[in-house]
C-alpha cells in the first residue's frame, strides 16, 4: 500500500486540560479551539489535538516525538522557558547522545512524554527500533 498522506495527528489527553492548554501555548504552539474539550495544536505543518480527557493507563503509556532541525538549540531553548518550575509534574531529560542521532524528553503537566530528536544526517530514520525511553 502506498501512502499519500498529508500529515499525522495524534490525540493526546490532559489531566487539567486548562493547564495542558496553557502549558503547550507556553511550550509555542498555536492553539485553535475546536470544541470546549478539543483543541488543536500547532507549529507550521506539525499538529495534535488535546482532548479534556484522563484516562491514566493511556496518558501514562503516550509518547510522541518530534524531529527537531537542532536538538542542542533545542533543548537550550526549552530550558529557558522554566516549564518544569511553572507547571507541576513536567520533567525535562537533557539531550541524550544515540547510534542514530540525538534526543532530549520533556513530561507535560499530565504525564504524556515527548521526545524532541534530532537524526544524524545520513543516517537512517528508522528510529522507531531505537529509541530510548528516559530511565531504561
Amino acid at each position: 500500500m502506498e501512502h499519500r498522506g498529508k500529515s499525522i495527528r495524534p490525540f493526546i489527553g490532559a489531566g487539567n486540560f486548562e493547564t495542558s492548554r496553557s502549558f503547550y501555548r507556553d511550550l509555542g504552539f498555536k492553539e485553535t479551539v475546536l470544541f470546549p474539550n478539543m483543541s488543536v495544536f500547532t507549529s507550521g505543518n506539525l499538529a495534535f489535538y488535546l482532548q479534556d480527557a484522563y484516562v491514566k493507563d493511556w496518558i501514562d503509556n503516550t509518547m510522541v516525538f518530534m524531529e527537531v532541525d537542532d536538538v542542542d538549540r533545542f533543548w537550550n531553548d526549552l530550558l529557558k522557558l522554566n516549564l518544569d518550575l511553572k507547571y507541576k509534574g513536567v520533567r525535562l531529560v537533557p539531550v541524550r547522545r544515540n547510534d542514530w542521532g540525538n534526543e532530549c524528553f520533556l513530561h507535560d503537566p499530565s504525564g504524556v512524554l515527548w521526545h524532541f530528536g534530532e537524526f544524524k544526517t545520513g543516517g537512517s530514520k528508522q528510529a522507531a527500533d531505537i529509541l530510548t525511553i528516559p530511565g531504561s
